[in-house]
């Protein structure tokens, strides 16, 4: 199975995702992930990056799609499918992606796209509490670890993203309406797209995707 997931920041996209890889025995791939890897691997792409970062500019489109080809080549891929997390962000990378995939012969099974309201999201994004080793994500009222203020995964002890403030937080969802939203509509032409209720429980909005996804 070939999947990518979609929604605003806060809809729930890495809960979820961390639900869809354990359950269908996918590969993600997360360029957040794949960013990290390269630079601290010291690849030739890490290094690009590196510099482009270390500008405080944003990694060039071409730059982001040869890390995401580069990954996409592994033969593992092949054999257990993936969900793309965080890729595309806009219409260029998307396009570039349909032509990789093409050229790959493994072209997208489906598109989730978790929906969620704007006044929920700053609630769920400030309550956030993240895992610095792991990157597992919790909320404090709706996904809580089993002891309070630390990982269930590797007992480190959770912080708060800088970013996760009210106001950056409103800045992120402008910046996704402008330029990721359009994905929903590029993708409803493909005619692969799946809506899913992100305002449900974390249970339930996973019951949604396995029930579209049909398996």
């Amino acid at each position: 199975m070939r999947l990518l997931i979609l929604g605003p920041p806060g809809a729930g996209k890495g809960t979820q995702s961390d639900k869809i890889v354990e359950h269908y025995k996918v590969k993600h791939i997360s360029t957040g992930d794949m960013f990290r890897e390269n630079i601290k691997g010291g690849t030739e792409l890490g290094k690009k990056a590196t510099e482009y970062m270390d500008k405080g500019l944003l990694v060039p489109d071409s730059l982001v799609n040869d890390m995401v080809m580069d990954r996409l080549s592994k033969d593992d891929l092949k054999e257990h499918g993936f969900l793309l997390d965080g890729y595309p962000r806009n219409i260029s990378q998307a396009e570039a992606l349909k032509d990789m995939l093409t050229k790959l012969d493994m072209p997208l099974d489906a598109v989730i796209n978790i929906e969620v309201p704007s006044k929920f999201l700053i609630d769920r994004i400030t309550g956030r509490r993240v895992c610095p080793k792991c990157q597992r994500s919790y909320h404090i009222a709706n996904n809580p670890p089993k002891e309070e203020g630390i990982c269930d995964y590797d007992g480190e002890a959770l912080i708060t993203r800088k970013d996760d403030n009210e106001e950056t937080v409103k800045n992120r969802i402008d910046v996704y309406d402008n330029e990721t939203k359009p994905l929903v509509d590029f993708y409803t032409k493909e005619g692969i797209i799946l809506n899913i209720d992100g305002t449900l429980s974390i249970d339930e909005t996973f019951e949604s995707i396995k029930s579209k996804l049909g398996k």
